[in-house]
């Protein structure tokens, strides 16, 4: 089974930081298959930082060896959909499925991030993932994303301590790590705070597993149908649906295309 991996910002060490994890936690036959973004930003810390990130997951989805499954390395789960409507293999996002993980061992759980402006971005995702009921706060830690690579930082005992009161304050009862870059933590805060500390990386791997071990694949039926064909124009050209390269591994079914137009 072949997984890739792919980071939307252009930082290199953090693809590797999540490769780690994600090769860590993969099943004996799972090829995990590293991508850092060739365009982007060097970090995603906001809505500009993730819309332009997007064209960098399609690149990487579009050329190469088609994988049995993707992953977007971002908490932002940028292009998410967009991902899924060019490839029929399944397209996962890490926040999508940490906090899925996380209620199938908790009834609450906080999420801990990096900046106050990426707080209110994680809030967007957990009402549109429904998880309002499970999730009793998203924690900023005020850390910048690439202060997480550097080994000088203090940026674990923040977040340590923002996991605290969150189990204090929230009373959580499981934690999920709201950034790619935080995988390599939770070995430490799980032994420190004695509850579930859910990364995205790792629960996406997993999922992404099971559900090409089930043999499902991505519906084309519907708005995840393949881009409609029609002329891009400017910069956007080479994304015109008749120029890329889409994975689909097999060709729709001619029920399924007519049923989605």
């Amino acid at each position: 089974m072949l997984i890739k991996l792919i980071n939307p910002n252009t930082t290199s060490a953090m693809t590797e930081l999540m490769g780690d994890t994600a090769r860590t936690v993969a099943a004996a036959g799972s090829d995990i298959v590293l991508a850092t973004s060739r365009s982007g930003a060097a970090s995603i810390e906001g809505h500009y930082d993730e819309a332009l990130s997007i064209l960098g997951v399609i690149d990487e989805i579009a050329r190469g060896k088609p994988a049995d499954a993707y992953i977007i390395g971002c908490f932002g789960d940028p292009g998410l959909l967009a991902a899924r409507e060019i490839t029929a293999s399944p397209v996962l996002g890490v926040a999508e499925s940490a906090m899925h993980a996380a209620t199938f061992v908790a009834t609450s759980f906080s999420i801990i991030t990096t900046l106050e402006r990426t707080r209110i971005i994680s809030e967007r995702l957990v009402r549109s993932y429904g998880m309002q009921n499970h999730c009793r706060s998203v924690r900023a830690t005020d850390v910048p994303v690439l202060e997480l690579e550097r080994s000088s930082s203090t940026a674990d005992a923040a977040i340590l301590a923002e996991c605290e009161k969150a189990l204090i304050e929230d009373r959580a009862q499981a934690i999920v790590l709201g950034c790619a870059g935080m995988s390599n933590l939770v070995e430490r805060l799980q032994h420190r705070l004695g509850v579930p500390v859910i990364d995205g990386v790792a629960a996406a791997v997993k999922f992404a597993e099971g559900i090409v071990g089930m043999g499902l694949r991505t519906s084309k039926v519907g708005d995840l149908a393949y881009p409609l064909p029609k002329a891009y124009a400017g910069k956007l050209a080479e994304y015109a649906p008749a120029s890329l390269k889409l994975r689909n591994n097999d060709e729709p079914s001619a029920l399924a295309t007519a049923i989605g137009s």
